[in-house]
Protein backbone atom coordinates (compact mmCIF):
# COMPACT_ATOMS: atom_id res chain seq x y z
CA UNK A 1 0.00 0.00 0.00
CA UNK A 2 1.55 3.20 -1.11
CA UNK A 3 0.71 6.79 -0.59
CA UNK A 4 0.50 9.21 -3.45
CA UNK A 5 2.37 12.45 -3.80
CA UNK A 6 -0.98 14.26 -3.67
CA UNK A 7 -1.74 12.58 -0.32
CA UNK A 8 1.59 13.70 1.13
CA UNK A 9 1.05 17.24 -0.10
CA UNK A 10 -2.49 17.22 1.31
CA UNK A 11 -1.28 16.05 4.75
CA UNK A 12 1.51 18.63 4.67
CA UNK A 13 -0.98 21.36 3.80
CA UNK A 14 -3.25 20.29 6.70
CA UNK A 15 -0.25 20.39 9.03
CA UNK A 16 0.80 23.73 7.55
CA UNK A 17 4.17 22.33 6.55
CA UNK A 18 6.11 23.53 3.56
CA UNK A 19 7.94 20.49 2.20
CA UNK A 20 10.73 20.33 -0.33
CA UNK A 21 10.67 17.85 -3.21
CA UNK A 22 13.11 15.61 -1.30
CA UNK A 23 10.93 15.73 1.83
CA UNK A 24 7.81 14.85 -0.16
CA UNK A 25 9.59 11.78 -1.55
CA UNK A 26 11.05 10.82 1.85
CA UNK A 27 7.80 11.20 3.79
CA UNK A 28 5.81 9.53 1.03
CA UNK A 29 8.05 6.48 1.32
CA UNK A 30 7.91 6.48 5.13
CA UNK A 31 4.13 6.94 5.28
CA UNK A 32 3.70 4.16 2.73
CA UNK A 33 5.75 1.77 4.87
CA UNK A 34 3.74 2.73 7.96
CA UNK A 35 0.49 2.01 6.14
CA UNK A 36 1.85 -1.34 4.91
CA UNK A 37 2.78 -2.30 8.45
CA UNK A 38 -0.66 -1.27 9.76
CA UNK A 39 -2.28 -3.39 7.03
CA UNK A 40 -0.17 -6.42 8.05
CA UNK A 41 -1.18 -5.96 11.71
CA UNK A 42 -4.83 -5.62 10.73
CA UNK A 43 -4.67 -8.86 8.73
CA UNK A 44 -3.51 -10.95 11.74
CA UNK A 45 -5.87 -13.57 13.10
CA UNK A 46 -6.82 -12.27 16.55
CA UNK A 47 -9.73 -14.62 17.10
CA UNK A 48 -9.80 -15.60 20.77
CA UNK A 49 -7.27 -12.96 21.83
CA UNK A 50 -8.52 -10.92 24.77
CA UNK A 51 -8.40 -7.17 24.18
CA UNK A 52 -5.85 -5.43 26.36
CA UNK A 53 -4.59 -1.93 26.79
CA UNK A 54 -0.98 -3.07 27.43
CA UNK A 55 0.98 -6.12 26.24
CA UNK A 56 2.68 -6.50 29.63
CA UNK A 57 1.02 -6.53 33.05
CA UNK A 58 1.15 -3.22 34.89
CA UNK A 59 2.53 -2.97 38.40
CA UNK A 60 3.00 -0.16 40.87
CA UNK A 61 6.60 1.02 40.93
CA UNK A 62 6.20 3.30 43.93
CA UNK A 63 7.08 2.11 47.42
CA UNK A 64 4.36 1.94 50.03
CA UNK A 65 3.63 5.27 51.68
CA UNK A 66 4.28 4.04 55.18
CA UNK A 67 6.19 5.70 58.00
CA UNK A 68 9.51 4.08 58.88
CA UNK A 69 9.85 2.36 55.49
CA UNK A 70 12.29 0.86 54.63
CA UNK A 71 14.23 1.65 57.85
CA UNK A 72 13.09 3.27 61.07
CA UNK A 73 13.69 7.00 61.39
CA UNK A 74 15.39 8.75 64.26
CA UNK A 75 13.20 9.71 67.14
CA UNK A 76 12.62 13.39 67.74
CA UNK A 77 14.95 13.35 70.72
CA UNK A 78 17.69 11.41 68.86
CA UNK A 79 17.54 13.87 65.93
CA UNK A 80 18.01 16.84 68.29
CA UNK A 81 20.64 15.11 70.49
CA UNK A 82 23.65 16.28 68.42
CA UNK A 83 22.22 19.61 67.30
CA UNK A 84 24.47 22.57 68.15
CA UNK A 85 21.40 24.42 69.42
CA UNK A 86 17.82 23.39 70.08
CA UNK A 87 14.87 25.22 71.53
CA UNK A 88 11.35 24.00 72.33
CA UNK A 89 11.93 20.73 70.46
CA UNK A 90 13.22 22.43 67.26
CA UNK A 91 16.63 23.10 65.72
CA UNK A 92 17.78 26.62 66.51
CA UNK A 93 19.43 28.29 63.52
CA UNK A 94 20.80 31.76 62.92
CA UNK A 95 18.32 34.28 61.54
CA UNK A 96 18.84 34.84 57.82
CA UNK A 97 15.94 37.18 57.07
CA UNK A 98 15.30 40.61 58.44
CA UNK A 99 11.97 41.19 60.05
CA UNK A 100 9.70 43.44 58.07
CA UNK A 101 8.60 46.55 59.90
CA UNK A 102 5.07 46.39 61.24
CA UNK A 103 2.43 48.39 59.41
CA UNK A 104 2.72 52.05 60.33
CA UNK A 105 6.46 51.75 61.16
CA UNK A 106 9.30 52.56 58.83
Amino acid sequence: MGISRADVEHVARLARLALTEDEIALFGDQLGRILEHAARVTSLDTEGVEPTSHPLPLRNVFRPDEPNFPAPCLSHEAALANAPAAEDGHFRVPRILEEEPAEGEA
